[in-house]
């Protein structure tokens, strides 16, 4: 009687790990260096670093674009940009029209209502879904394959009202004054695992935080306020942000606990693009958020499964495309013609590797509000595309056909451009990226603008700067 016991003990186990609980956490513009395990001393994350310990954590993750919209249409959809059409937020013509020298692809703005997201597939794979926290990418999601909906719109932040309750924002409604955001986001994301403890659960977690406006809980800004901070990192607004983040993944970690789901339940911890530059440095990264350079794309990047996978850091390239087929891995569920340009990372949590492969990006779109780290002071990126594969990373610019080679081993701060110094590098790489925008039928912007060079109204004719 036992071993019957034991074996069907053993078998509805080995049935729990084949369908774990997923919470995908995707935080908005959250830096590559904006927590304590990726060397940060200003910012304290003791929860996110305890969990990158129990985890993977892959050194080399990426968004697959440097700004929001892009890139969380590519996760969720599981295509790439040139796929859906969404380059950026609202219009591709950012910037002022005299400093554009080619007309930009025009921008879609949202995924189309036949796109198949990460919802429709966890649905399919019989679990119950939930977003919570920004959206961005259609409407609203209970049409995109989502049960439950907590604040999720087509709206990029919590500008109405900002983080401190009342807030002016649909689906949060809160009658204490002085609530903030991510503590409610938090409390209805335990709310509903506690409540479906029972069942398989997706829990997709967008938290609007670190994205401006930038808001810290009071308490917060006033330790940071009195702490020893860095030229890089030096906001206690942001800090104070950051550390409202780190004990919400507590609190979600502690449920976990407290109610036995930790060992199969899979906890995905990314940002949606590189961080604020102007708020918080990435160093050793150049630049950031808005910029294809490492610090607009590289960002933390860990996955929790005690069940099956043990801690580890893994310095393959991987980017948020990969989260879809992942996922589908995990489940075991299949999508009839469905088109996903990432590769399942399976391999990678139980002990085994990927091929060989390039990652890729393509923004064939300006956007404004250059610093000293982007390619000039004007625009954080103009019309171009990026390739990454093994150590070498390129860039394309379209407007002159500009081409920048770097070695991100022995350069992580992409500060040598080596293109002319490795033609065969160049031309392998090239060849490779032109291959892949053919076969995804890319749009690559030629049209000269005729206002570019022309004097805005009210001013002198200056030489534009590139």
């Amino acid at each position: 009687m036992k071993s019957l016991l034991a074996l069907i003990l053993t078998s509805l186990s080995a049935l729990a790990v084949d369908q774990p609980n997923v919470i995908y956490i995707n935080v908005d513009d959250l830096g590559w260096a904006d927590v304590a395990y990726q060397g940060s001393s200003y910012y304290e994350t003791p929860n996110i670093d305890a969990l990158a310990q129990q985890g993977i954590v892959f050194s080399n993750g990426y968004a697959s674009a440097a700004n929001c919209a892009p890139s969380r249409a590519c996760a969720l959809s599981g295509e790439a940009s040139p796929r859906h059409g969404v380059y950026t937020v609202n219009s591709s013509e950012r910037g002022h029209s005299h400093t554009r020298k080619i007309v930009p692809t025009k921008n879609t703005l949202h995924l189309s209502g036949e796109s198949i997201t990460l919802g429709h597939a966890m649905k399919k794979a019989g679990y119950l879904t939930a977003t919570m926290g920004k959206w961005h990418v259609t409407k609203d999601p209970l049409k995109n394959g989502f049960d439950i909906n907590v604040g999720g719109t087509e709206a990029g932040g919590p500008y109405e009202g900002g983080y401190h309750s009342p807030y002016k924002y649909p689906n949060l409604e809160v009658k204490e004054e002085g609530t903030y955001l991510t503590d409610h986001l938090t409390s209805k994301a335990i709310e509903f695992i506690t409540e479906n403890k029972t069942k398989a659960f997706f829990l997709y977690l967008p938290y609007f935080t670190v994205h401006s406006p930038i808001q810290g809980p009071k308490e917060k800004v006033d330790y940071f306020t009195n702490k020893e901070s860095t030229s890089a990192q030096n906001n206690p607004e942001y800090a104070a942000m950051i550390s409202s983040l780190d004990d919400n993944i507590g609190r979600l970690m502690e449920t976990l606990d407290q109610l036995d789901l930790t060992t199969n339940t899979v906890i995905i911890f990314t940002s949606d693009n590189g961080g604020f530059y102007k708020v918080s440095k990435q160093a050793p990264l150049r630049a950031g958020k808005g910029s294809y350079y490492e610090g607009g794309i590289r960002v933390p990047f860990i996955i929790r499964w005690p069940a099956k996978v043990q801690p580890s850091t893994n310095d393959t390239p991987v980017t948020n495309l990969d989260f879809f087929p992942t996922l589908l891995d995990m489940t075991n569920t299949k999508l009839e013609g469905k088109v996903l340009d990432g590769h399942s990372l399976l391999p990678l949590l139980t002990g085994g590797s990927l091929p060989a492969r390039s990652l890729y990006w393509h923004f064939p779109i300006y956007l404004q509000a250059g610093n000293a780290d982007t390619q000039d002071p004007l625009f954080r990126t103009r019309p171009g595309s990026a390739i990454r594969r093994g150590d070498w990373k390129l860039i394309q610019y379209f407007e002159e056909n500009d081409i920048e080679l770097y070695n991100l081993k022995a350069d992580l701060s992409e500060r040598t451009n080596l293109a002319e110094g490795k033609p065969e590098v160049v031309k392998e790489l090239l060849n490779d990226l032109v291959e892949w925008r053919t076969n995804l039928n890319a749009p690559i912007p030629q049209k000269l603008n005729q206002d570019f060079g022309k004097a805005p109204k009210g001013r002198t004719k200056k030489k534009i700067a590139r």
